[in-house]
């Protein structure tokens, strides 16, 4: 098996480090990573100034690009054939909910899946960097099983892991994605030149997280696997969105 691994912390965090170790074991992996902490950034793609890619004394390939950058370049110009699997992760902290839009590691798995690879997005539910061997023995078992129960062509699996030891975690569910209530305000402050400067506040409160979701297993020591769809065409809307849309005076005067 071959493998393109990637993240959005950056080529020299301890995440994707613990998961190239775990992954080296199953198969062959090509690590290309930011060259920085790039969470948050979501899908976006470096546009107005050239991508390079800088190989690392211990194999890693660093680009002065985002996630998505990194697995475009992999996928197109560093890898001599294409890998049977696109990783991300493992990230530093939890993707779950509404996270998911703005995380820059599930924007790496989304991004093998627009290139036609199955894909799966790791995460470590905590900031304190603890238990990565736990995220890391998670996602191996479920990579190992994929080839006998493959992914379907529009859809990639996020896997959110409690930091906690691997014999205390209670086992694997299957979720739907959460929800939380809106984010803090923006806290203002004043840089030393006496300009307004801005900063994101806290992350909302969990506001759908009761049993089914992503949110209450790994509340409940079990990790969450959450099959997330690459196409968001809401399809139960079409035909009555073409009915009222036939109706509008633009369409009955043609």
């Amino acid at each position: 098996m071959k493998i393109l691994l990637s993240n959005d912390d950056g080529v020299t965090a301890k995440g994707i480090t613990v998961l190239y170790q775990a992954l080296s074991e199953i198969a062959s992996v090509t690590l290309v990573a930011p060259d920085r902490n790039c969470s948050g950034a979501s899908n976006s793609l470096t546009l107005l100034n050239p991508l390079r890619a800088t190989k690392l004394e211990n194999g890693f390939i660093s680009i002065n690009g985002t996630p998505t950058d990194c697995v475009q370049l992999g996928l197109n110009e560093l890898m001599d054939e294409l890998p049977d699997l696109v990783v991300a992760g493992i990230n530093n902290g939890a993707n779950l909910g509404d996270d998911t839009l703005y995380s820059g590691t599930v924007a790496a798995a989304t991004e093998g899946r627009h290139m036609g690879l199955p894909a799966v997005a790791v995460s470590l539910c905590s900031k304190n960097e603890k238990h990565y061997e736990t995220a890391a023995a998670v996602a191996v078992n479920i990579i190992t099983q994929l080839s006998s129960h493959p992914l379907p062509q529009d859809q990639i699996i996020n896997i959110n892991v409690p930091d906690i030891p691997l014999d205390e975690l209670k086992g694997i569910q299957v979720t739907r994605l959460g929800s939380r209530h809106k984010a803090e305000t923006m806290t203002k402050q004043r840089d030393p030149w006496g300009k307004d400067i801005y900063w994101y506040g806290t992350l909302g409160a969990e506001a759908d997280a009761g049993p089914g979701t992503d949110f209450y297993a790994v509340n409940q020591g079990y990790a969450s696997v959450t099959p997330l769809t690459v196409d968001m065409t809401a399809k139960e809307s079409l035909e009555k969105m073409r009915d009222w849309v036939a109706s509008l005076e633009f369409n009955r005067a043609r």
